[in-house]
């Protein structure tokens, strides 16, 4: 499974770093590196599993063979699925056990470190303030209002509506915090846990990034997530991300 050795967390922080580099590597495997994941999940092979590891790198592997293993193992046997239901419902189905298998790797070294009911807490809580891989990768982040005001700030910029991008007329424009347009008396905290979400990283809006957002789902995208930058951008009519662009190889 994984070749290389990782120092083994042991503190809340620890483990949660841990989490977070696992899951960074599964939403690249499921979204910007989705077409070679595809592939190599060939359902002539045997069973295979994908693996998040903490580096923010992940891949398809066979189970280990050590009975019990190291860690909680992913889900077995996710190639025979693959030619079996549409692409977008598999890879969401993947979605899904990823992270299934995110929550026990993190809470099996909680109880292997012997963590308390205040740091399982704590552990859960850091957990749960960022998007589920699920969420990320099928668009159905808690976005509310943030994703109404991102279509809203769309078609604006498309007709020219708002002064700072009016030197575009495509969605390809650095985007501002969505909440702070629509409501400037909202506290920092609810804009932190409602702000625009990037389809690629699953990380909310941050500072001043350019985004870009996909023509075909309505996701929106860090530039440096898809390879673009602003000025690649104002070429670009129609932007599809790398998801968007492997369905429609794949179904070809």
């Amino acid at each position: 499974m994984e070749g290389i050795q990782h120092p083994i967390p042991r503190t809340v922080e620890e483990v949660f770093s841990d989490f977070r580099g696992r899951r960074a590597g599964l939403i690249k495997a499921l979204s910007t590196d989705v077409e070679k994941f595809y592939h190599q999940c060939d359902p002539e092979k045997e069973n295979l599993c994908l693996y998040g590891l903490p580096n923010e790198t992940w891949e398809v592997n066979l189970p280990v063979e050590e009975v019990p293993p190291e860690l909680p193992e992913p889900a077995l046997g996710i190639n025979f699925a693959r030619d079996g239901m549409q692409e977008k419902d598999w890879i969401s189905l993947v979605a899904v056990h990823s992270d299934s298998w995110l929550i026990s790797v993190a809470f099996y070294f909680g109880a292997r470190f012997g963590f308390g009911k205040n740091e399982r807490k704590r552990l859960f809580q850091m957990i749960n303030d960022l998007p589920t891989i699920f969420e990320v990768v099928t668009g159905s982040a808690k976005q509310s209002k943030d994703q109404s005001a991102n279509h809203n700030s769309s078609r604006s910029k498309s007709s020219g509506g708002k002064p700072r991008h009016s030197d575009t007329h495509t969605k390809a424009s650095k985007m501002s915090p969505p909440p702070r347009e629509d409501d400037e008396s909202g506290d920092e905290e609810e804009d932190d846990e409602q702000g625009a979400v990037c389809g690629a990283c699953g990380d909310n809006y941050g500072g001043d990034e350019f985004w870009i957002c996909c023509d075909a789902c309505e996701k929106w995208f860090h530039g440096k997530c898809v390879k673009i930058t602003p000025a690649k951008a104002e070429h670009i009519k129609h932007y599809k991300c790398p998801s968007c662009s492997t369905s429609k190889k794949i179904k070809a």
